[in-house]
């Protein structure tokens, strides 16, 4: 419930009764949202990212083979009998498998989504439980 919602209910309150019980602001404060402040902050400190890039170096060297499409490679004969390569395609999903691999080591998972069940219901739970004690001081 919003600060503005608790004033109204207050005022319903106390037009019924000149006297409003210290049970029942208690319990209209319990309903009151918190006020959360999330602050998300995005980046990584130098040293991580060194790690991060190292590691995926690494990774591309030790598969190289994976990398180059050879399928797709062409080549020309040159005047002195010698075979040039003169395309090679990047195999990009391969390539791609392996930087994924690298960076999964790196993240933190989460389950957010249960927390913020968790939240909800508690939020849940002292607002039900607030609302009953506000009404049954109406009744």
């Amino acid at each position: 419930m919003k600060k503005s919602e608790l004033i109204a209910k207050l005022e319903g309150a106390k037009e019924l009764t000149p006297v409003v019980s210290i049970d029942l602001v208690l319990a209209a404060l319990g309903m009151l949202e918190p006020e959360v402040k999330v602050e998300k902050v995005f980046g990584m400190s130098q040293e991580l990212a060194e790690e991060i890039a190292s590691k995926i170096e690494r990774c591309l060297d030790n598969n190289a083979s994976d990398l180059v499409d050879t399928d797709s490679a062409e080549f020309s004969l040159n005047y002195s009998n010698t075979i040039e390569l003169d395309c090679a395609q990047i195999n990009v999903y391969d390539t791609m498998d392996h930087i994924n691999a690298c960076l999964e080591e790196f993240v933190v998972e989460e389950d957010e989504d249960k927390e913020e069940a968790f939240v909800q219901a508690i939020l849940a739970a002292d607002s039900n439980e607030a609302d009953e004690a506000y009404e049954a001081t109406l009744s």
